[in-house]
């Protein structure tokens, strides 16, 4: 349900003329029976999504299936001996027994394609013309965004406090937002009227730094939602000026206080993931529940600059420093399961991403890109039947039988 909640039950004003004058009569009921915070209660029950679960199930098969992608693409003449899996499986931590590795590849015959060496006699792998077909499409897509990945880049390094980032951390996240390999050459270093490399004396590490901030690029993703919400659906202005999108999960208990909680904090004012705020003094209790609806909008920002709108929980926190955002990172995003999924799926619970959720409509992007639906096309492959795939090969044969009848004639 969406809670971009309506103006709240109309209560009496004590400042009124009214309210002085049948005070002294009604002072009991005046006092609010209601906490006065703006914070969501921090303690709450983990309401899984099955739908995110279900997604990062076939993104467990595909983060095995692009290892083995890379380890074929690696060998000479792009084809490896199935003897040799089990050694080279091991060697990348794949977590594979003895023999698996060749019965894994054996359920994707849409993507692996196992052929015996016609003068060695022993069986190889390599990968199918869809697949090799998928990566070139993500390859392409990849490159023909460049400009947009320059401006997400911009965006990144613009919400850091110091105006700078570490060079490594945008690289162990430059699958999600959609960068090339050679993005410190192609994104950085080919647009010096953005941004400059320099290293830390201190820790010798790189460091991506913008160098100006562009005002026009200050305006967050969430602005423009709100924009079309209170163009669209009539909201009144109050109400949707520091409002989120929120949608629970199926099964998430909402309680009357927790809604009262929730439609306070929507109208909390807060500072902009990319204003500078290091000269504001945030002592008082409403500069801290102001800036702790800032790193919402920091984490709802990051992921809405992902190609796919979504990241590791592990990887947010590389930002952590650089974005003010809490230490305890995941009871935080619990707190706003309305907004953010926390999925522990997909990799034996070792890893937790986060989805952002008003991007997703019934497993799919609302608005898709072109590098997104690439990587979809390989979800396809995954997910396709084996009987497909024997099916095809047999019309194969019964074309290449017709070919020969038509030359013997």
């Amino acid at each position: 349900m969406k809670l971009f909640l309506r103006s709240a039950s109309k209560t009496l004003n004590p400042k009124s003329k009214l309210a002085t004058t049948i005070l002294p009569s009604i002072h009991l009921i005046l006092v609010k029976p209601f906490s006065q915070s703006t914070t969501i209660p921090r303690k709450q029950d983990r309401v899984r999504d099955h739908g995110y679960d279900n997604y990062m199930e076939v993104e467990k098969k595909i983060r095995k299936v692009i290892k083995f992608h890379s380890l074929i693409l690696s060998q000479p003449n792009n084809t490896i001996a199935i003897s040799l899996l089990d050694t080279l499986a091991r060697r990348l931590g794949l977590g594979f027994k003895q023999h698996e590795p060749g019965a894994f590849l054996l359920k994707f015959p849409h993507v692996f394609e196992i052929y015996e060496h016609p003068v060695q006699r022993i069986l190889y792998c390599r990968l199918t013309r869809k697949a090799l077909d998928q990566i070139r499409h993500e390859h392409e897509a990849v490159l023909a965004q460049i400009p947009d990945a320059v401006t997400r880049l911009r965006k990144l390094v613009m919400m850091s406090n110091t105006g700078r980032i570490r060079l490594e951390h945008v690289r162990i996240a430059r699958t999600e937002f959609g960068l090339p390999e050679d993005f410190e050459y192609s994104v950085i270093l080919k647009h010096p009227q953005f941004f400059r490399l320099i290293d830390a004396e201190e820790t010798r590490d790189k460091y991506i730094e913008i160098v100006e901030k562009d005002p026009n690029l200050s305006i967050c993703a969430i602005e423009r939602v709100r924009e079309i919400e209170y163009r669209t659906k009539g909201i009144d202005a109050e109400d949707v000026r520091f409002s989120f999108v929120v949608n629970f999960p199926p099964g998430f208990k909402i309680g009357k206080y927790f809604r009262i909680a929730v439609w306070k904090w929507q109208r909390l004012p807060y500072w902009s993931p990319y204003e500078d705020i290091s000269g504001y003094d945030l002592r008082s209790m409403e500069a801290q529940n102001r800036l702790e609806k800032r790193a919402v909008a920091c984490i709802h920002e990051l992921l809405s600059l992902t190609v796919e709108k979504k990241i590791t929980l592990e990887r947010i926190a590389h930002f952590r420093n650089v974005m003010n955002l809490p230490k305890k990172l995941k009871e935080f995003l619990l707190q706003h399961q309305g907004i953010f999924y926390i999925s522990t799926r997909g990799n034996y619970g070792k890893l937790h991403t986060v989805f952002l959720r008003e991007a997703y409509k019934r497993g799919e992007l609302v608005e898709p890109n072109d590098v997104y639906l690439a990587r979809r096309r390989l979800a396809e492959l995954v997910l396709m039947s084996p009987r497909k795939a024997k099916v095809d090969a047999e019309l194969v044969s019964y074309r290449n039988g017709l070919d020969d009848e038509d030359d013997v004639e």
